[in-house]
C-alpha cells in the first residue's frame, strides 16, 4: 500500500474541488490519498440542493463568496478559512470508512478532546461534561469508476455570523422541491482548545494517517497536479452556471385547490435568483371572473417572500395556496 498526502496552497473551491476530482478518477490501485484543502467565504452544496432553498445566494456574492456544488450527497455546509476540509482517495479495495474516520479522530483527541460518531455522517465533540455533544465535522461520500471518495469538514474557527447569514435563505415559500439540510447544533473546535488552528491540525491528521494506515506518506505538491489539463477541464465545469444553478434559475411551481366558491389550478413561472413570479397561467371554474383577473394582475411580478394583499376572500384563498 502506497501514502500520499497532498495539502492545497489555494482557497479558490472550484480549483480545490478540481483537484479532488481527478484525483478520484486518476487509476491507482494501491494508494490511499488524504487531501486536505481550505476554501474562501463558500457554501457548498449537495448534488441535489436548490441553492435558492439552501443559502443566500444574493448575499454571499455580493460580499465576493463562491458557491459551490459538489458531487457527493448530503446538505449544506460553509466553508471559510477557519474550515479545513479533507478527503480520502482510495480503491475499493482499500477504501475504510472506519479507519478514515479514526485519522480524524485520533488527530482531534491528540489535542484532548473526546470525539464520537453520529450516524453515518457527522463526527460530534464532547464541549462539556460528557454530555453537551456538538457537531465539528460532516462527511459524504461516493465512487468513481477508480476510486471511492470519502470528504467532509472539520470546523476550527469558522465565522459563526456568516454562516448563520448564508444558510439562512431569504423568507421565500415557493421553492422548487430539492434535498433540504438539517441543521445540527455545531462548533468550532478552537472555542475547545485554542491551540487548534488550521495549521496546527494538518501535520496532527498527516501523524495519525501514518499511524492508522503504518507506513509513512508521500508528500505530493498541489503545484503540480493543478498543472494538469484534466484539472483544467475539471475547473470550468465546477465554476460553470451550468453546474451550480441549472434549470434552478427558473422554474415551473404547480398547485391546485377547491374551495367553497370553485376549484383553481395555478402554474407559475418563478425567477428565484431574484425571488419574483413572472407568470401566471390560472384555470378556475368559479364565476368571478373579475376575482379571477386580479389574482393574475397580483400575483405577476409578486415577490415570492410576501403574499400580494387583498380584501377579497376569493384572493385571499388563492393567495393561501401560493404562500403556504
Amino acid at each position: 500500500m502506497h501514502l500520499q498526502y497532498i495539502v492545497s496552497n489555494q482557497t479558490n473551491p472550484y480549483l480545490n474541488i478540481a483537484v479532488e476530482n481527478y484525483l478520484v478518477g486518476r487509476q491507482a490501485s494501491d494508494t490511499v490519498t488524504m487531501y486536505l484543502w481550505k476554501n474562501r467565504r463558500t457554501v457548498v452544496i449537495g448534488q441535489n440542493q436548490n441553492p435558492f432553498a439552501e443559502c443566500d445566494v444574493e448575499a454571499l456574492e455580493a460580499d465576493g463568496g463562491y458557491l459551490m456544488r459538489r458531487k457527493t450527497g448530503g446538505g449544506a455546509v460553509y466553508h471559510d478559512d477557519g474550515n479545513l476540509n479533507f478527503s480520502f482517495v482510495a480503491p475499493p479495495s482499500l477504501y475504510d470508512q472506519t479507519r478514515q474516520f479514526a485519522v480524524i479522530r485520533r488527530a482531534v483527541e491528540s489535542f484532548g478532546l473526546s470525539t464520537e460518531l453520529s450516524g453515518r455522517n457527522d463526527i460530534l465533540v464532547d464541549a462539556g461534561n460528557g454530555t453537551d455533544k456538538r457537531k465539528f465535522s460532516g462527511n459524504a461520500f461516493s465512487r468513481g469508476q477508480h476510486n471511492c471518495l470519502h470528504h467532509g469538514t472539520l470546523l476550527i474557527s469558522g465565522d459563526m455570523s456568516d454562516l448563520a447569514r448564508y444558510l439562512k435563505p431569504k423568507p421565500a415559500k415557493l421553492q422548487k422541491h430539492g434535498v433540504s439540510s438539517v441543521q445540527s447544533r455545531v462548533v468550532n473546535l478552537a472555542d475547545l482548545n485554542a491551540a487548534i488552528t488550521t495549521e496546527s491540525i494538518a501535520p496532527r491528521l498527516r501523524e495519525a494517517f501514518e499511524a492508522e494506515y503504518s507506513g509513512q506518506s508521500e508528500y505530493i505538491a498541489y503545484s503540480e497536479l493543478i498543472k494538469q489539463p484534466a484539472v483544467k477541464t475539471l475547473h470550468d465545469r465546477f465554476a460553470s452556471d451550468e453546474w451550480l444553478y441549472g434549470s434552478w434559475r427558473t422554474f415551473n411551481a404547480q398547485c391546485s385547490a377547491h374551495f367553497d366558491w370553485g376549484g383553481v389550478e395555478l402554474q407559475l413561472t418563478v425567477d428565484q435568483e431574484h425571488g419574483i413570479i413572472t407568470d401566471v397561467q390560472l384555470a378556475s371554474d368559479a364565476l368571478d371572473l373579475v376575482a379571477l383577473d386580479e389574482a393574475r394582475r397580483l400575483l405577476k411580478g409578486a415577490t415570492t417572500a410576501t403574499a400580494p394583499q387583498s380584501d377579497n376572500p376569493i384572493l385571499k384563498d388563492i393567495f393561501s395556496l401560493v404562500y403556504k
